[in-house]
């Protein structure tokens, strides 16, 4: 990719360069032809005129008897060659009535074909040029032509000034070979300037594909490193980002792995433990080894209880996975939330009683009509006061408080046992959690999550807070 990248860069820069200078080498060389002939022929006018002023004067002293062919020609031979310029001198029907050179004896028909308007514009009284007259004077040139008048003031004859115009071809060319220098000079800067160019580029794009690759290979702690203020910057900004995300995907489902293995392991133990203890029950009673009433009374109600407790344990599971689905109904109706807490409290008496643990109810809020399910809240609040109770230690009491913040009606179940460790405490509402400790032998790892579902299904907000060996309280905000 490196070199890829490298040379096109190249490729790039040196074509863009060439263009960029054939471009401005052709605008440069039109320009100067034009603007070089422009001032070239402005020059030439000038002097046409005042040769045509000069021969004008001549045709004016006819009076002392002189042809024009003697005194003309030889004017027209001495301007030819201080002013390095061919000179005729034309009448209106295009025939050449002298020229700077003594061999001149050009026809009428070798003349070429704009030499007719140019003439005709002179004898109109106009200065007039062109360039038709080069391939006649075998060479580039430009023609200037002048009006020379009579002694009346009428146009006599046309004075043409032919100029070569080599030199204007001769600084193209040089222009031509300064521009070819400039770009063969160039280039070599343009090829450095692309690698050095195309390394800023690939340096950090080589970063960031190491660390992708080290990604790739399970490492989510690779970084790119790379640090520019720049779209690769940025690129390489945002790609860390998707890193750290992806390894906190990851952390997650190792974690969620883990809780479901863990799950698993205690589902099964669960399920193991109180089969096998009925299966050899029931064995012992089946095979008569059993005689006592009272024996056989103490085998059928261990049975019962293991009975009750994989009961309980399926139950959750299907509870769970009902509240998990979208289009499981939710029986609705309007009460007052009061009697529902105040319900759940008293089926917790008992319980609480075992442990010596008392339930406070302190109303600061008084009633509030809610629309909701009614036995579901009731299993809301059970779930959570059975935590609460089942952490807190002899003696100490479980709390719930009815208040008003923030315009909502809020619910709080406060204990005094051991607390949740800050490590758990975001976890505690997943569907696998189960804190292992000793008070939590029998817990399932559901209940929490059953809450969360059911508060979910009615908009109601739950939070925790707790401290190790403190306090914990659980908040519901009613809509």
């Amino acid at each position: 990719m490196k070199r890829t990248i490298t040379y096109r860069l190249i490729a790039y820069f040196s074509a863009a360069l060439v263009l960029f200078s054939a471009i401005a080498g052709l605008l440069f060389c039109a320009l100067f032809s034009w603007y070089t002939a422009k001032t070239h022929e402005r020059e030439l006018s000038g002097r046409a005129l005042s040769i045509a002023d000069t021969l004008s004067r001549f045709s004016q002293n006819e009076h002392q008897g002189r042809g024009m062919s003697g005194g003309l020609g030889a004017y027209l031979r001495f301007i030819d060659e201080i002013a390095m310029s061919e000179v005729w001198l034309v009448d209106e029907q295009a025939r050449i009535l002298q020229s700077g050179h003594r061999n001149s004896a050009l026809s009428y028909n070798e003349l070429p074909s704009g030499a007719e308007d140019l003439i005709g514009r002179i004898f109109e009284g106009c200065v007039a040029s062109n360039r038709e007259f080069s391939p006649l004077l075998d060479a580039p040139s430009i023609t200037v032509g002048a009006p020379v008048y009579d002694a009346n003031g009428d146009v006599a004859a046309a004075l043409l000034l032919h100029s070569p115009i080599s030199g204007i071809q001769n600084a193209q060319r040089g222009g031509i070979h300064i521009l070819v220098f400039c770009i063969i000079t160039a280039l070599p800067l343009a090829i450095i300037l692309s690698v050095l160019l195309a390394r800023h580029f690939i340096s950090p794009l080589k970063k960031i594909g190491q660390a992708a690759e080290h990604v790739m290979n399970g490492d989510y702690s690779a970084r790119t490193g790379v640090r520019q203020a720049d779209e690769i910057g940025s690129l390489a900004r945002n790609i860390d980002a998707l890193f750290v995300q992806l390894s906190n995907i990851e952390d997650e489902r190792k974690r969620l792995d883990q809780m479901r293995q863990d799950f698993t392991s205690n589902i099964s133990h669960e399920l193991r433990t109180p089969v096998t203890v009925i299966k050899g029950s029931l064995e012992v009673l089946e095979q008569g080894l059993v005689t006592d009433a009272d024996e056989i009374h103490e085998y059928v109600r261990q049975m019962l209880s293991d009975t009750a407790h994989l009961e309980r344990l399926v139950n959750d599971l299907l509870e769970l996975s009902r509240l998990q689905n979208a289009n499981f109904p939710i029986e609705k109706t309007e009460f007052d939330l009061i009697d529902v807490i105040k319900e759940a409290a008293r089926s917790m008496q008992r319980l609480a009683a075992q442990k010596q643990t008392p339930i406070e109810f302190r109303e600061e809020a008084g009633s509030f009509r809610f629309s909701g399910d009614y036995g579901r809240l009731r299993q809301m609040f059970l779930i959570i006061l059975d935590n609460a109770v089942k952490f807190s230690p002899p003696g100490r009491p479980v709390t719930i408080r009815t208040y008003w913040e923030k315009q909502k009606f809020a619910v709080s179940i406060s204990d005094c046992g051991s607390g949740i460790s800050p490590e758990d405490l975001p976890y505690i509402f997943d569907r696998f959690y189960r804190e292992r400790s000793g008070q939590n032998k029998t817990g399932t790892g559901l209940g929490l999550s059953i809450a969360k579902q059911i508060a979910g299904r009615h908009h109601i907000t739950i939070a925790c807070e707790s401290r190790v060996s403190q306090f914990t309280v659980f908040t519901f905000l009613f809509p």
